[in-house]
């Protein structure tokens, strides 16, 4: 079938390419609900054994589309996370896996990265939780929450730190084995990640983090939706999402 946003190679490993390259292939929901109808369609498919998820242009994906999102009301901002959610989840369903081509700035949904890309959570700096708090990959193969990497993933819900990709997957990877100058360092640009983000949006996506951390996946999931969905009317997440567009730094009110 066509799509309007979305460029299908089909074969033994099928390529979905992302086709939005005037807006880093943001996530609008036209292209989200295109990219589930595909992947459903390719697992139907007997002959594909894998699928590439590309961007079209020098960015994989900037991440939701936030000309969408800004000045909704609280059922726009459910629907866009309920579409986002079930994409995620149809990543999992499918019988292929799916990779990601990554350019840098790799984002969700695609299961493995570029060991060559870097990747950033910007999500604090617009003012909203990160959603790699409930991403698939937090979960095991019965369901259960993983408990690896925890420290890891708590930074990246509520920081907007770059960070590379080449690290090892190991928990803890990263970490100064003893301090001296680089430890020092490391703090130090800590610090400065989280003095630039919203302080309203630090401290929800901490307390988001710990509630969800040990519910299975589908509660987690709801709980993700909703706290996203009410944070996406929060002063601090309109006024980062005008920020970015206007291309100007935010100025946070802390609510």
């Amino acid at each position: 079938m066509p799509y309007d946003h979305l460029l299908v190679e089909t074969g033994a490993v099928a390529t979905l390419t992302m086709n939005r390259p005037e807006r880093r292939n943001a996530l609008s929901l036209a292209m989200m609900r295109e990219l589930i109808t595909a992947m459903r369609q390719l697992a139907g498919d007997e002959q594909t054994r894998a699928i590439i998820l590309a961007g079209n242009g020098p960015a994989f994906s900037a991440g939701h589309d936030l000309r969408e999102m800004i000045g909704r009301d609280l059922p726009a901002y459910r629907e866009v996370f309920d579409v986002c959610t079930e994409l995620m989840q149809t990543v999992q369903a499918i019988p292929q896996p799916v990779i990601a081509r990554c350019t840098p700035w790799p984002r969700r949904p695609a299961a493995s990265w570029s060991r060559r890309a870097t990747s950033r959570s910007p999500a604090p700096a617009r003012g909203s939780p990160h959603r790699g708090s409930t991403s698939p990959v937090l979960h095991d193969a019965n369901g259960g929450t993983d408990t690896r990497g925890r420290r890891k993933r708590r930074s990246k819900c509520c920081s907007p730190e770059r960070r590379s990709t080449r690290r090892p997957r190991r928990s803890g990877a990263g970490e100064p084995r003893r301090p001296g100058r680089r430890s020092g360092r490391r703090h130090a640009s800590a610090g400065r990640t989280y003095r630039e983000a919203s302080s309203f949006t630090v401290a929800l996506g901490k307390q988001a983090f710990y509630t969800q951390i040990d519910l299975d996946q589908a509660k987690a999931y709801a709980y993700a939706k909703e706290v996203m969905s009410m944070n996406a009317l929060a002063a601090d997440a309109q006024e980062g999402m005008s920020a970015f567009v206007e291309k100007r730094p935010p100025c946070w009110v802390g609510r």
